[in-house]
């Protein structure tokens, strides 16, 4: 029974591990992710990452180039790699759309 509510409460997703839905994200939904992903605390770091992702989406409606987002922060380019494993795995723990499969392919490079 305690698996059953465990498993409930984690957020939907697809076959690469991106949202069903979204529109539902949140702080905690964020948390989630990431543990599933063996990311045990998001950081500050970690949440400048998720909110960079997360406005250039909004803005721009793809994927940000990730050096972009490293120089911005003043950071180095494997920065994000070094955060959540992959860049992917950053647009997840966002919980940003399927971006396609060009973007997801560079995003599972870096």
């Amino acid at each position: 029974m305690q698996t059953a509510i465990k498993t409930a409460l984690l957020p939907e997703v697809d076959e690469d591990g991106l949202l069903l839905d979204p529109i539902q994200w949140d702080k905690t939904m964020a948390e989630g992710l990431a543990h599933m992903m063996g990311i045990d605390k998001l950081s500050y770091e970690h949440w400048l990452v998720i909110h960079s992702l997360r406005h250039y989406f909004n803005e721009f409606g793809v994927a940000p180039a990730m050096i972009t987002v490293c120089h911005h922060h003043h950071k180095d380019g494997l920065w994000i790699h070094n955060l959540f494993g992959t860049c992917l795995n950053a647009w997840r723990v966002a919980g940003l759309p399927d971006p396609g499969e060009e973007a997801k392919s560079y995003l599972s490079d870096m």
